[in-house]
């Protein structure tokens, strides 16, 4: 019981947004042109958020084969490791020039590797850390994670702010608060954005509508990333992923992803995991994908590093 109860308060948190940091980092360091100033903010930015965690990409990277990146967004409080509540992977084939994105659900029902025991998977990161929930992604769907890159919640919505917010078109009417959102194109802030990004209750879409939202909101950050930055915008995001951020990415593979890996990443591919939730035995909500949804998104992933 007191497992249970414990794991109801954490549905009370705000749900962090899958922010592709390493592609946001990987397009700064593009735009910025790794010339005087830039490339020594960038070169700084990226040792303060190194992780201890051991990378198996910078071979891969070297020699300009696929990799893969799992990034995770963090619900984090003071004193806490967290739960890595948004998870998603990218796939990228230089050699193809593509790369395949799919986010798993916070709620789905997996091994936790290391621990021996089927729980929901944003709980490996609370266990054991980014390496856990490496190695339990790489179990679930049969790949090897070359890298990792994660972002907290705080950061998220100062990076939107960073880059002088985002405008998206909403498809729901809803209202979080006080904070109405309207059909249409709607501009938004950053704390703005995360509630627009985390509401899913009142969507009948469920989770997938939170995602979809979510990669709204991403689109337009990456965008603005790529096409409108100046040397007071790029002092604000650098700052932001600074105080907010860790990867293992190093700085000279993020170099190599930054120029010869961007064709993959412009021509991206979205996978979908089927699949149907409910409370168990326990009395805790999980969800569970289809057999074959999950086989056909592994043979997916594994196509596009060049496993199968």
């Amino acid at each position: 019981m007191e497992r249970v109860k414990k794991r109801r308060k954490v549905k009370k948190r705000w749900t962090p947004l899958k922010i592709l940091l390493l592609i946001a980092l990987v397009l700064v360091i593009g735009v910025g042109g790794f010339i005087g100033y830039t490339y020594y903010q960038v070169d700084q930015t990226v040792k303060k958020i190194q992780s201890p965690v051991k990378n198996t990409g910078d071979t891969v990277v070297e020699k300009q084969k696929p990799v893969s990146v799992l990034l995770l967004g963090v619900d984090q409080r003071p004193g806490e490791r967290g739960r890595s509540d948004s998870i998603m992977i990218m796939t990228l084939n230089p050699t193809q020039n593509e790369s395949r994105l799919i986010s798993i659900p916070r709620d789905t029902k997996v091994e936790i590797v290391g621990r021996g025991t089927n729980d929901k998977i944003n709980h490996a990161y609370s266990f054991g850390g980014p390496e856990m929930a490496i190695k339990t992604v790489e179990k679930f769907l049969d790949i090897p994670i070359n890298y990792y890159a994660e972002i907290n919640m705080e950061g998220f919505t100062s990076l939107v702010d960073a880059v002088g917010g985002v405008t998206v078109n909403n498809d729901l009417d809803f209202k979080v608060g006080e904070k109405q959102f309207t059909v249409g194109k709607i501009n938004l802030n950053g704390d703005e954005a995360l509630k627009y990004t985390r509401m899913r209750y009142e969507d009948p879409r469920g989770d997938f509508g939170r995602q979809m939202r979510q990669r709204q909101v991403i689109e337009q950050v990456v965008a603005k990333l790529s096409s409108d930055v100046s040397v007071s915008k790029f002092n604000a995001i650098m700052d932001v992923v600074g105080k907010n951020a860790q990867t293992n990415v190093s700085f000279k593979p993020m170099r190599t992803l930054a120029f010869d890996y961007m064709d993959a990443f412009q021509n991206q591919k979205n996978l979908k995991l089927e699949g149907t939730g409910g409370k168990e035995a326990d009395g805790i909500y999980y969800w569970n994908p289809t057999e074959d949804s999950l086989a056909q998104t592994k043979t997916a992933l594994r196509y596009s590093l060049g496993l199968e």
